[in-house]
């Protein structure tokens, strides 16, 4: 390119003092500087509208020139990227020379040339629409790559330049645009590398979130797949249950903790957008939001510092909706949503441009794969239809000879289960007692003056001679009721010698009358005595009463008796004390059944009965220290207790023991010689009452029944 004509100064004087002000060498240096700054400048990866800047500011500054433009396509239409002092072209305000001036920009777009000078006020031969309505020297090159024009850069120039000094814009300027070229055929390729990839990691997407229909897999899968596509920080999904919406989905976790304060508050916000129906961007501001999200928004971000939030709702798609958006006419109404997409930033606060439409591409395919999940999922015996989907495989040629064996194996259990009659047992627990036992109670309120008996201690009973002092008691109030007694005597007998002294003085002349008082005092005063002797009678036997023996002889059952009532602690009455057995005597089976199962064994006891009054039900029973050997016997006439009790049944599954009525069930046992030497009262058994024959599956599931026919065939049919 030549440049011997490009001789300006920085102060722009005319084209005859440029020449004297800087030498052909310098012009040539500057130029080649600018050149290569606009070089490296195509190379970098910057915004266009840096590049712009960059790119304009140079070019206008190596050119003298009184400003410049850069004009871009956006939509098939030219618009300003850029301008530097595009003010003075002077056409501002009149509708005709912008037209003109816009027809020009038009022009030189799909002109061939790389570089065209149209003078001032001037046209082309035959264009009566377009031309130049300034006063300006208008430069223009087209900026190309290697499939369009992509824009233009217009250059204001003075018009005292010599034709030669104009020659040289035209060559600079093209010259620029043709470096200016490699910067957007470099963006270009760049964007076309991101569009591929954004397509292959797309078709990635859309093809691992529509392998799954079971939901809880569809949506882990959209939130992992769909935070790689989007590049952010967190991507959540939560699904409408009723009017609420719970988080099912957090990507990079495989289980959601739906008790903690963040989960629970990115319900509570995914519930206040769905129900307002409209995506939700939040960058750090919530002036523009309804008060309801705001204050949603607020408490979330406050837990989880997160700076920029996109809340975007799911809609069940049909295949035609893309059909109906384009036809006004055939839209209907948009279908509630039944979950959102939430997506996190917690770094920066910005969502620009291609983020937002990422996110709208993964929530369009999130509302197919899920919608369809979900639509799946609400199909009436989905289970079982896919079952009969899935069993077509085993009438085959192959599979069917082991479809045959398996079904007749199957009909086979299910006529056992009808046909074979089973025997039919009701279970439950017990202990071994001596039945002859006595419980020991407090007479009265008293305290434990002495213990003379504990755990497994062997007792004489009062029946076989004075009998073995099991405990003593101390009765304060006892004792001073006795007191108060006797000194109650000794007043009575001293007021009854005192009137027995005045009935027998014979020097005092009494009178019929007074003599009579006399004695009646007397009579009333020996009653008082004899009615003080009985009290002193109960007193004194009381007192016996403190003293108490054991009624039977045997061994003391209770555990731990001498911790229980050690010395000086108080008892009161009929409290229970402990309980004497005599283990010489027959021992018999106290079963606890539970009162839910008392229906089938009364049942079969009125069948026995029917057929034999004398008829008893039989048992059998293990003991839980000799679990290898059965014991027998038979429920005891009215062995069966006639009402229930509440007892806690400590052995549940449950953390605190639950309460159960159960009947009490006293049996007689067949051979008492063959019980183990080593055998004490309240052993645990095991037992098993015999109700009689009943089919296989009714044993095997008597329970279930029982429960379908309380719970649903009478509560509801």
């Amino acid at each position: 390119m030549s440049t011997a004509n490009l001789n300006y100064s920085s102060e722009q004087p005319s084209s005859s003092a440029v020449s004297s002000m800087a030498s052909i060498d310098q012009i040539k240096t500057q130029i080649r500087n600018t050149l290569f700054e606009i070089s490296q400048l195509s190379k970098l990866d910057i915004p266009p509208a840096e590049y712009h800047s960059e790119f304009l500011n140079r070019v206008v500054s190596a050119m003298r020139a009184v400003g410049g433009a850069i004009w871009m396509f956006d939509s098939g239409t030219l618009t300003l990227a850029y301008q530097i002092n595009f003010h003075s072209i002077g056409i501002q305000g009149d509708k005709d020379a912008n037209r003109r001036h816009s027809e020009l920009l038009n022009r030189m777009t799909q002109s061939s040339d790389t570089g065209t000078l149209v003078p001032p006020h001037s046209g082309f031969e035959g264009d009566n629409e377009s031309g130049n309505p300034t006063d300006w020297l208008l430069v223009f090159c087209p900026i190309r790559t290697e499939l369009e024009v992509i824009g233009l850069v217009e250059i204001l120039q003075r018009t005292d330049s010599d034709p030669a000094i104009q020659n040289g814009f035209t060559k600079f300027l093209s010259q620029t645009c043709f470096l200016a070229d490699d910067y957007y055929k470099n963006r270009q390729l760049r964007n076309f590398g991101e569009r591929q990839n954004l397509w292959t990691l797309l078709e990635d997407f859309t093809r691992s979130i529509h392998l799954s229909l079971d939901v809880n897999e569809t949506a882990y899968t959209v939130v992992n797949e769909g935070r790689r596509l989007i590049e952010c920080d967190r991507v959540s999904i939560a699904l409408r249950r009723g009017g609420r919406c719970r988080v099912i989905a957090v990507s990079g976790q495989d289980v959601v903790d739906k008790r903690s304060t963040l989960v629970r508050l990115m319900s509570k916000l995914a519930t206040t957008v769905i129900k307002a129906g409209e995506p939700v961007w939040y960058t750090g501001d919530t002036t523009d939001f309804a008060p309801q999200v705001e204050r949603a928004i607020e408490k979330y971000v406050d837990e989880s510092h997160t700076k920029s939030i996109a809340i975007f709702p799911l809609v069940k798609k049909k295949p035609a909706d893309h059909e109906r958006d384009n036809d006004p006419a055939k839209r209907e109404k948009t279908p509630n949503p039944f979950g959102v997409l939430l997506v996190e930033q917690i770094e920066s606060s910005k969502i620009n441009e291609r983020m937002r439409k990422r996110i709208e591409i993964v929530a369009d395919h999130a509302s197919s794969a899920i919608g369809n999940a979900l639509q799946l999922k609400e199909i009436f015996l989905m289970p079982v239809w896919r079952f009969i989907g899935k069993s077509k495989i085993l009438i085959t040629a192959r599979m069917l000879p082991k479809t045959i064996f398996v079904t007749l194996i199957i009909a086979s259990i299910i006529c056992s289960l009808i046909f074979v009659q089973w025997k039919f047992q009701m279970h439950c627990g017990g202990t071994l007692e001596p039945s002859i036992r006595r419980n020991i109670y407090a007479p009265i309120d008293a305290e434990v003056k002495q213990l003379y008996v504990d755990h497994n201690s062997r007792v004489v009973g009062t029946d076989k001679g004075e009998g073995t002092i099991l405990i003593e008691l101390y009765s304060s109030e006892l004792e001073s009721t006795g007191m108060k007694l006797l000194g109650e005597q000794r007043e009575i007998m001293k007021q009854l010698e005192s009137l027995r002294i005045q009935e027998l003085n014979v020097d005092k002349k009494l009178t019929n009358y007074e003599l009579t008082q006399i004695r009646g005092q007397i009579e009333t005063t020996n009653i008082k005595l004899e009615t003080n002797l009985k009290q002193q009678e109960l007193y004194k036997k009381q007192i016996s009463d403190l003293v108490i023996k054991s009624p039977i002889s045997g061994i003391v059952v209770t555990w731990d008796v001498k911790r229980k009532l050690s010395n000086k602690r108080p008892v009161s009455r009929m409290q229970y004390l402990m309980e004497i057995a005599d283990d010489s005597s027959k021992w018999q089976l106290e079963l606890e059944m539970s009162e839910k199962r008392m229906g089938y064994i009364l049942e079969h006891q009125r069948q026995l009965r029917e057929s034999n009054p004398n008829a008893k039900l039989k048992v059998e029973f293990v003991m839980a220290t000799e679990p290898n050997k059965k014991f027998y016997g038979c429920v005891m006439d009215n062995g069966i207790h006639d009402r229930a009790e509440v007892r806690s049944d400590a052995g549940s599954a449950a953390s605190t023991a639950s309460s159960l009525n159960i009947v009490l069930i006293k049996v007689e046992l067949d051979n008492q010689e063959i019980l183990p030497d080593s055998i004490r009262p309240g052993a645990q058994c095991i037992a098993r009452i015999d109700c009689g024959k009943k089919p296989l599956g009714y044993v095997l599931f008597y329970e279930v029944i029982a429960f379908i026919q309380k719970n649903i065939i009478f509560r509801w049919l």
